[in-house]
């Protein structure tokens, strides 16, 4: 009898093996996997030897001749795109338009599955029109968010000015006025910059995006990783970040459900919720709940305030890399306006080359390098592939960016390549439809008129009024880096630069 249980367990052993190591029919090529953790092992190791997973990625589709590549991470299956049409019919075609649920994305959102960013179906489909709808009533996308990106270029300006011509990092001081704009929006105030909460609050943004990688990062891919290592894997670091945010954000919203008002309703997004709650009260399958709204409102931090100040921090680092540059957007900048004058977005148009450089920042650097996730609706084919039913999609912008096939010189820091001609005369810009930054399709990044706005303002109202120099005496370490730190978003190492003032 014992020998009949022992057979048993090894035949159910092996079949258990044989289950967790075989690849589905027609799978993209990819590394062999171990039971139970997949190749999470594997990649991780060659991230932290190449300088993060996107050059992993990158790598394996090189060794396996594929643009498509199949991976399991943990007991997901997941797949990475690396060719702009493969990368374009994930975002156009709705079979990709799912997103995962597993235990990193309920942990983000405090273990549920809520926001705007992480789900799909009709409950997305309802919030995303929902915000979208009352953030144009705010004045999202009209003068008076750009009045408002304005008020907070002044205040920036006024900052630099008083470090009165003293080494910089802009990274340090560019986070606050972009959160600001996203803020009053929100909440319909802004923040002062020396509220202790708002510091708090963009360094667990940071950490949280170097802590972790786009498919959710160990924590996702070994959930079970909490019970033993839960500080390094990154688990006390999320709930640390949830607890905060709901000190951070309950207070706010209670402070708008003493003082609602249906006069209020269209003062900002909070309000606007709030009386969409008060309608729904009665009924008891409603989803406008107060933890969606602090989940809505975490999605439209994550999404607009990071990289848009990261991006702008490596716009300014290249002043300092790249003088010749910097003297021909002073140049056309001053050709322009007065200088008394503040941008705005409508100025895009009558500055060209200014614009085609904050194009090539975007391009060059790709600080999402890897975009996603998404979710497989149904079993479906891709690149000749097939790929089954919820498996995990990843999105490679960099080599879409990157690709040497299609730019020629990719690995070359040109503005240029966004002008019809050399001169910087022309008005319009080729190849924008090769870039992916915000995404395509109905997942459209939900904050891209916002963040092309404060992008454009706060660069050109702040080579308007300054120089960026080379500090005197430079520190060791402050030197700047085109390697970028890896995570979630890649972002810059600190610099210094010197801003001197243009006008007395």
């Amino acid at each position: 009898m014992l020998a009949i249980l022992l057979g048993t367990v090894v035949v159910l052993f092996c079949a258990y093996l044989i289950n967790e190591l075989r690849r589905p029919a027609n799978y993209p090529p990819g590394p062999p996997w171990l039971p139970v953790v997949g190749n999470t092992p594997y990649i991780r190791r060659l991230a932290r030897q190449y300088g993060g997973q996107h050059k992993v990625f990158e790598l394996l589709g090189k060794s396996y001749r594929s643009d498509v590549i199949g991976l399991k991470l943990g007991r997901e299956y997941v797949v990475v795109v690396l060719n702009y049409s493969a990368v374009s019919e994930v975002h156009r075609n709705e079979v990709f338009a799912g997103r995962p649920d597993n235990f990193f994305i309920r942990l983000r959102t405090m273990g549920t599955r809520l926001g705007v960013t992480c789900t799909d179906g009709p409950f997305w489909v309802e919030h995303r029109s929902f915000v979208t709808r009352h953030l144009r009533q705010a004045g999202y996308g009209r003068q008076p968010m750009q009045v408002q990106i304005q008020n907070e270029l002044n205040e920036l300006v006024d900052v630099i000015r008083e470090r009165r011509e003293q080494p910089i990092w802009p990274g340090s001081i560019l986070s606050t006025s972009v959160i600001n704009v996203l803020w009053t929006f929100v909440t319909g105030k802004r923040i002062p910059r020396e509220d202790d909460r708002l510091q708090r609050l963009l360094t667990l943004l940071q950490d949280r995006s170097r802590a972790f990688d786009m498919s959710g990062g160990v924590l996702s891919q070994l959930p079970w990783l909490r019970f033993i290592a839960p500080e390094r894997c990154g688990y006390n670091l999320l709930r640390r970040f949830n607890k905060q945010l709901i000190e951070f954000f309950t207070p706010t919203i209670e402070e708008h459900h003493r003082n609602f008002g249906e006069d209020r309703a269209g003062d900002d997004l909070i309000y606007a919720y709030i009386k969409e709650m008060r309608d729904r009260k009665d009924d008891p399958e409603t989803t406008f709940t107060d933890l969606q709204l602090t989940m809505i409102i975490l999605d439209i931090f994550i999404a607009g305030g990071h990289t848009t100040s990261t991006t702008l921090d490596l716009a300014f680092m290249m002043m300092r890399v790249r003088p010749d540059i910097q003297a021909r957007i002073r140049e056309e900048i001053d050709a322009t306006l007065q200088t008394d004058e503040l941008p705005q977005q409508t100025d895009r148009t009558q500055l060209p080359y200014t614009d085609a450089f904050l194009l090539e920042v975007q391009r060059y650097f790709h600080i999402v390098p890897v975009s996603g996730p998404r979710r497989t609706l149904a079993d479906c084919s891709l690149g000749g592939y097939r790929i089954p039913k919820n498996t995990t999609v990843l999105i490679g912008l960099k080599t879409v960016h990157m690709d040497p096939e299609y730019w020629g010189d990719p690995e070359v820091f040109r503005p240029e390549r966004f002008l019809v001609d050399a001169t910087g005369e022309a008005k319009t810009h080729p190849h924008t439809d090769r870039l992916m930054f915000f995404g395509i399709g109905k997942r459209r990044c939900l904050g891209e008129v916002l963040a092309r706005a404060c992008l454009f303002t706060f660069f050109v109202g702040v080579m308007q009024k300054f120089e960026l120099h080379n500090p005197t005496d430079s520190q060791p370490g402050t030197d700047p880096s085109v390697v970028l730190r890896p995570g979630i978003t890649l972002s810059p190492k600190p610099y210094e630069v010197v801003f001197k003032p243009r006008f007395l």
